[in-house]
C-alpha cells in the first residue's frame, strides 16, 4: 500500500474521530446544562439521606424551574470562600443583603467555562429549610424553628443537629432559600454562609439511581 495514501487515511481517521468526539461532548454539555444529569454524591453532609459514593438524578433549572418547598433537596453553586469573613453581631436578626451568601463574579469566557463547562465549579447538595419570608431560628441546642414552630425533621440521624454557624436567626430574603445538610454535625450550609440566591441553584434532586437496591426518591 502506498505510504502517502496510508498517511492520508490515518489523518482522515483522526479528523473523523476528533469530530465525533467534539459533537458527542457538545451534546453531553447541552444535556448536562439544560436538561439534567446523573451525578455522584461526593460529600457526607446529607447522610443518612444521601451517602458519599451514591448517584442521584438531577433536573436542571434552565428548562424546568419549579416553586421550591420545604424539604426539597437541591444542588447549588458553592458560595465564595470569603463568606466566612463576615462579622455577624450576636443576637441580631439578619435580613436583606446581609443574610445572603457571597459569590465570586465570573465574566466573559470565564463565565462560559465555569457555568456551562463546569471548570472550577463546585456544588453542594442540601435540603431546603426556609423559603422567602420564613423566619429561621436555631436554638443553642441546635433545634430548628421556622416561623416560631419547631420543625419535625425525621431525616436527621438520631435527631443529631448543631447550631454550627453565625446565621442562626434569619429572615429569608426574597429570591433566596435557607438550606441545610441532613448531617448537621458535618455540614457546611446556610448556617455558615447565609441564604442561597435562587439564581445559584443548579438542580433539583429527583431520585437516587445508585446503588440499585436503593433506587428511589430521597426523603
Amino acid at each position: 500500500m502506498d505510504r502517502k495514501f496510508l498517511k492520508e487515511n490515518i489523518k482522515k481517521e483522526i479528523i473523523e474521530w476528533f469530530f465525533c468526539f467534539v459533537v458527542a461532548y457538545t451534546i453531553y454539555l447541552f444535556i448536562n446544562y439544560f436538561i439534567g444529569t446523573i451525578s455522584g454524591v461526593k460529600q457526607i453532609s446529607m447522610k443518612p439521606t444521601a451517602n458519599d459514593g451514591e448517584k442521584v438524578l438531577i433536573q436542571r433549572t434552565v428548562f424546568g424551574k419549579k416553586d421550591l418547598k420545604h424539604g426539597d433537596i437541591i444542588t447549588f453553586i458553592a458560595p465564595s470562600e470569603s463568606v466566612n469573613k463576615k462579622v455577624i453581631e450576636e443576637n441580631k436578626v439578619l435580613t436583606g443583603d446581609e443574610a445572603v451568601a457571597n459569590y465570586d463574579e465570573h465574566l466573559g469566557i470565564e463565565s462560559f467555562s465555569f457555568n456551562f463547562m463546569g471548570i472550577g465549579k463546585k456544588s453542594y447538595i442540601k435540603r431546603v429549610i426556609g423559603v422567602a419570608g420564613d423566619h429561621i431560628v436555631i436554638s443553642e441546642y441546635g433545634k430548628v424553628y421556622r416561623n416560631d414552630d419547631l420543625i419535625d425533621e425525621p431525616y436527621l440521624k438520631d435527631g443529631s443537629t448543631s447550631r454550627n454557624g453565625a446565621y442562626v436567626d434569619i429572615i429569608v430574603p426574597e429570591e433566596t432559600i435557607f438550606a441545610m445538610g441532613d448531617n448537621r454535625l458535618q455540614s457546611m450550609d446556610s448556617r455558615s454562609f447565609g441564604c442561597i440566591p435562587i439564581s445559584k441553584i443548579d438542580g433539583y434532586v429527583l431520585s437516587r439511581v445508585w446503588p440499585l437496591n436503593k433506587i428511589g426518591n430521597l426523603k
